[in-house]
C-alpha cells in the first residue's frame, strides 16, 4: 500500500510541477511550437466542441493565445500561460494554425474546429488555344514595389520604351491579399469581401471560403483553352504543405512565407519540395528557372503565367550576387521625407515624431537592399523574354510589369511601410508590352488592378466573367482614343490592424490607419476615414500631398466629393461600377492633350 500511494504522490506531483511551468522545450515533449500551445489549452481543461459552455479548445483558448487578444466575454475557463517565445515559434512554422473558420450563411452555431482548405471545384479546360491564333500573356507582380525602384530595373526600363506605360495607375488597397483579390476577380474590396490578410475578411482561407477561386482570371483562361501557371506568392496565409492548387491553374509552384528568399517550401502541384539556403536555392532566381521552363514546354499551346516574386518585400533579402550593390545608395529625400504635420493632418498622423539619425539611417539600409533584391528580379524578366523568343513567340507575348501595392520609407515621418492612401502606396507601376501596343505610347487614365482581368479576358478571346467590376484596357493598350473614360478610382482599407504573425504587419512608427474610403482621380486625392477626419489634396498644387485642404473647400465641393465615393463604395459590377467612377466631384476637368 505505501508502495502504491508513493505512486500516486509522485504522479501527482509531476501534475502540479507541468501545470506551474508555462512551457516545455520541444526537445522535452517531442511537440512542435503549435503542439505545445494545444497541450497547454487541453490540460487548462480547454475541450474540442466546447464552444456553448466557453470552454472550446479553439476559439477560448487557441485564438486568443495566437492573436495576443482577451478572450471572448463567454469564456469558462482563464487562458493558461504559454511563453511568448512558443507562441512566435508557431506562427513562424504555421501562420495559418487556428485560424478562425470564416462564415457561412447556412450555419446554425458557432465552430470550434479550425478552418480547413475548401475546394472549389472549377470548370473543366477548354479545348487547347493554340498560340498560332491566340496570344501568350506573362505577368509579373512584385510585392511592394515603390515607382521609386524602377530607376534599378534596366529591362523595365526598355519595357517603358518598347511599350505602354499607365501613369494613373492604383490599386484598391495598399495592403497584399485585397490587392491581390481584387486583381484575381476583376472586383473591389467590398465586393470580394477581402480587407485583410486574415481572419473572417481577409487572406486565403476567407478567399477560398467566399468561392473566390471559382472566379478569377485564371478558371475563365483555362476554360479558354489556355495554359496556366501561378509561380511565387499567391495569398497571405497559403500553407504549401497544406494548402492544394486553386482551380484554374494547369501548373502550379506556389510558396508559403518565401519572403526570407531562402529555407522556404514549394507546393509544385503534387509535391512538397523544400529548399535550402545555398545561392541556387534564392527565391527569386528558382521562380525564374521553373517559368522559364514552362514558357519552353509550350508546345504551341497558348498560355499565361503570374511569376508573382516576394521580392522587395521586408527582410528585402537580394540574390547574393547582388548583396555589395549601389554602395552609399540613400532612400529618397523628397519634399515629403521627414514632412512635419500640418495642422488639418488626420488625427492617425498627427502625432508623428521628427525621424532621428538612427530612423534614417535605418531607412537608407532598407531602400538599398529593396534596390539590390529588385535586380534579381528584373533579371528574371530577362530571362523570360529570351525563353519566350527561344520558342518563337516573341511578337505574340504581352508581359505585364506592376506591384500589389507601393511602400513609403520615411515619407511623412513615417517608417517604412504602406496602408495609407497616399500615392506613394496605392500609385504603382504597370507596364504593358506586346502585340499591337504602340512603343513609347504613355496613358494617363485613371485605371485600376480590377481592370487587368477584364484586360486578359478580352487580349485572349475568354469569355469575359460577368461580375467585374474593371474595364478591360485592350483598347487603349493597342492606341485606341476611347471617348469617356472613367475618371475616379477607389481605394478601400479596413484598419488600424493588428494581425499577429501576419509578416505585413505594421511596424511600429510606420503608419496604421482607421478604416477608411477614397477617391483618386487624376488631379485630386479625397479620404473619409471612419473616425470622422476629412483629407483633401489638390495634386496640381500639392504633389507630394503635404497640405490637407479640406477644411478650404465650398460646401458644394464637399457634398460633391462625398456623393461621388458613395456611389463607388455602393458599386456592383462592371456597369454599375462604370457610372460611379464617373465622379462629379465639383472640380473642373483636365483637358487631355
Amino acid at each position: 500500500m505505501a508502495s502504491r500511494e508513493c505512486v500516486r504522490t509522485a504522479k501527482l506531483l509531476a501534475i502540479v510541477i507541468l501545470s506551474a511551468v508555462p512551457f516545455l522545450p520541444q526537445n522535452a515533449l517531442g511537440l512542435s511550437p503549435c503542439e505545445q500551445i494545444k497541450n497547454a489549452c487541453t490540460n487548462a481543461g480547454f475541450v474540442q466542441g466546447g464552444v456553448s459552455s466557453g470552454s472550446g479548445l479553439w476559439r477560448d483558448c487557441v485564438q486568443p493565445i495566437l492573436q495576443g487578444t482577451a478572450q471572448r466575454h463567454k469564456a469558462s475557463k482563464p487562458l493558461p500561460q504559454v511563453d511568448p517565445q512558443v507562441v512566435a515559434a508557431c506562427k513562424a512554422q504555421d501562420p495559418g494554425y487556428g485560424q478562425p473558420k470564416a462564415p457561412s450563411s447556412t450555419a446554425a452555431a458557432p465552430s470550434d474546429m479550425p478552418a480547413p482548405a475548401v475546394s472549389i471545384p472549377s470548370a473543366p479546360p477548354g479545348p487547347p488555344a493554340s498560340s498560332a491564333t491566340h496570344p501568350n500573356i506573362v505577368f509579373i507582380l512584385t510585392d511592394d514595389l515603390a515607382m521609386n525602384l524602377l530607376q534599378f530595373m534596366p529591362h523595365v526600363l526598355q519595357m517603358h520604351k518598347d511599350g505602354a506605360t499607365f501613369t494613373n495607375y492604383f490599386v484598391t488597397d495598399s495592403l497584399c491579399c485585397p490587392s491581390r483579390s481584387s486583381i484575381f476577380t476583376g472586383r473591389y474590396p467590398h465586393n470580394t469581401g477581402i480587407f485583410k490578410n486574415q481572419g473572417e475578411d481577409g487572406g486565403y482561407l476567407a478567399f477560398v471560403a467566399r468561392g473566390l477561386e471559382g472566379t478569377t482570371f485564371a478558371t475563365t483562361l483555362a476554360a479558354a483553352g489556355y495554359r496556366t501557371a501561378m509561380m511565387g506568392k499567391y495569398l497571405n496565409g497559403y500553407l504549401p504543405e497544406r494548402h492544394a492548387a486553386a482551380p484554374g491553374w494547369t501548373s502550379w509552384a506556389v510558396a508559403g512565407n518565401g519572403y526570407g528568399e531562402f529555407h522556404y517550401s514549394l507546393n509544385e502541384g503534387s509535391k512538397l519540395v523544400n529548399f535550402d539556403h545555398k545561392p541556387a536555392d534564392y527565391l527569386t532566381d528558382v521562380l525564374a528557372g521553373l517559368a522559364a521552363g514552362f514558357i519552353k514546354q509550350a508546345k504551341g499551346q497558348a498560355f499565361v503565367i503570374e511569376v508573382a516574386t516576394f521580392a522587395p518585400h521586408a527582410p528585402y533579402t537580394p540574390a547574393p550576387r547582388d548583396s555589395n550593390a549601389f554602395p552609399g545608395l540613400r532612400a529618397p529625400r523628397t519634399p515629403a521625407y521627414d514632412a512635419a504635420p500640418d495642422a488639418s493632418t488626420p488625427r492617425w498622423l498627427s502625432k508623428q515624431p521628427a525621424l532621428t539619425a538612427a530612423d534614417m539611417a535605418h531607412i537608407d539600409e532598407a531602400f538599398r537592399k529593396r534596390a539590390q533584391s529588385v535586380l534579381a528580379v528584373d533579371a528574371m524578366i530577362g530571362e523570360l523574354q529570351a525563353a519566350v523568343a527561344a520558342i518563337g513567340q516573341a511578337k505574340n507575348t504581352y508581359f505585364l510589369f506592376s506591384s500589389d501595392n507601393g511602400y513609403h520609407m520615411g515619407d511623412y515621418r513615417l517608417m517604412p511601410g504602406k496602408m495609407t492612401a497616399f500615392d506613394l502606396d496605392i500609385h504603382v507601376p504597370l507596364v504593358i508590352t506586346g502585340p499591337g501596343v504602340p512603343a513609347g505610347l504613355k496613358l494617363e487614365e485613371v485605371v485600376e488592378n480590377i481592370d487587368l482581368s477584364p484586360t486578359f479576358s478580352e487580349l485572349t478571346g475568354a469569355a469575359p466573367l460577368t461580375n467585374v467590376d474593371g474595364r478591360s484596357l485592350a483598347p487603349l493598350l493597342h492606341g485606341q482614343r476611347v471617348i469617356d473614360w472613367r475618371t475616379a478610382t477607389l481605394v478601400e482599407h479596413h484598419g488600424p490592424r493588428h494581425e499577429p504573425g501576419d509578416p505585413d504587419a505594421p511596424a511600429v512608427r510606420s503608419g496604421n490607419p482607421p478604416s477608411y474610403e477614397a477617391l483618386r482621380t487624376r488631379t485630386e486625392s479625397y479620404v473619409e476615414y471612419i473616425d470622422g477626419d476629412r483629407e483633401y489634396h489638390d495634386l496640381t498644387n500639392d504633389p507630394y500631398e503635404l497640405h490637407n485642404t479640406y477644411s478650404a473647400l465650398s460646401a458644394e465641393r464637399k457634398t460633391a466629393l462625398h456623393a461621388a465615393l458613395a456611389a463607388m463604395q455602393d458599386c456592383h459590377g462592371m456597369e454599375s461600377c462604370w457610372i460611379a467612377q464617373h465622379a462629379k466631384t465639383g472640380q473642373a476637368p483636365v483637358a487631355k492633350p
